[in-house]
């Protein structure tokens, strides 16, 4: 396991000629895009004329097509919500991978978990292009700055193809092995912790509701202490907001807490490893989905231990 210095990222960055491919400028696409056009050549596609128009404007050539933009591509930044998605936009009806020159590499940037990387992995070296297992943490702000933190499984010369893209996106930059899959199985760790944590502060803070207690003060010495966390200190505002009438402001959705716990949970059977905590975890998140919180932001599983505040 190596990390890359931000040294090491300046210098991999500043001379690149190295043209890359996003596909979708959505709410993470965008901003990743154009902090890759600060040093590269940006390829961006999305079905939204609106999000295409705000990517030209920000010096990204756009294009018709998927398969168009990925043309001439060296690398393809991809992000997808699961591995039936990776499947189809590789190698769909309209599937890029084709379209890809042999020597290209593949930087996928979600949470897919392990089981759809071998396959994937497979199916593109036999087109001649390689596989970069890069799931990221952060969100659209930090993508934008370049202040992601990105863990990498991958041989080591598809990494060093995919290094001038990673490095400008990432603050923290981490090989973690040197196959792709080693960073899902990373992250899926990563995961299960995040979804722990957000799911005890929920239940922290419901409690200290419940007592009676002020809970911006209590989530104040809460943080400044032991029982600190970074989702306690991130999360826990969010869930102070999240009895407002219009909620907090969503910057992930509780839905993607219900995929990546079951990523979490389904790894630890695969190694007979028992996960209660993580699985009660999942649970909750299961819960806030069957209410109709799929759409609202993560902090909102407060409202599944306690659906309305006890104290005024």
């Amino acid at each position: 396991m190596s990390d890359i210095s931000a040294a090491a990222a300046s210098s991999a960055t500043a001379t690149s000629t190295q043209t890359v491919a996003v596909l979708g400028l959505g709410a993470m696409g965008l901003p990743m895009a154009t902090r890759l056009a600060t040093g590269l050549t940006v390829h961006g596609f999305d079905i939204a004329q609106a999000r295409l128009d705000l990517a030209a404007a920000a010096g990204i050539a756009t294009f018709a097509s998927a398969r168009e933009a990925v043309e001439g591509a060296d690398a393809l930044l991809l992000a997808v919500r699961n591995g039936e998605q990776l499947d189809e936009v590789l190698f769909g009806a309209n599937g890029v991978a084709s379209a890809l020159a042999p020597g290209a590499v593949v930087i996928l940037t979600s949470t897919v978990g392990t089981d759809a990387i071998p396959g994937t992995a497979a199916r593109l070296a036999e087109l001649g292009v390689g596989l970069v297992d890069a799931p990221l943490s952060g969100g659209p702000v930090r993508a934008g700055e370049g202040d992601l933190l990105i863990v990498v499984g991958a041989t080591p010369s598809d990494f060093e193809k995919a290094r001038p893209v990673l490095t400008l996106l990432a603050s923290t930059l981490t090989v973690v092995g040197d196959k792709p899959g080693d960073g899902q199985a990373l992250k899926t760790v990563n995961q299960l912790l995040c979804g722990v944590h957000i799911a005890a502060a929920a239940e922290a803070l419901a409690l200290a509701d419940a007592l009676g207690l002020d809970t911006a003060k209590t989530l104040e010495a809460l943080g400044a202490g032991a029982a600190g966390s970074f989702m306690l200190s991130n999360r826990g505002p969010r869930m102070l907001e999240a009895y407002s009438e219009d909620g907090a402001e969503v910057l992930s959705r509780l839905d993607i807490f219900v995929k990546d716990m079951g990523i979490v949970g389904k790894a630890a059977r695969s190694v007979g490893l028992a996960a209660p905590v993580a699985a009660a975890a999942e649970q909750l998140y299961l819960l806030g989905q069957a209410q109709g919180l799929a759409a609202a932001d993560d902090s909102a599983v407060i409202k599944v231990v306690a659906p309305a505040k006890r104290t005024a």
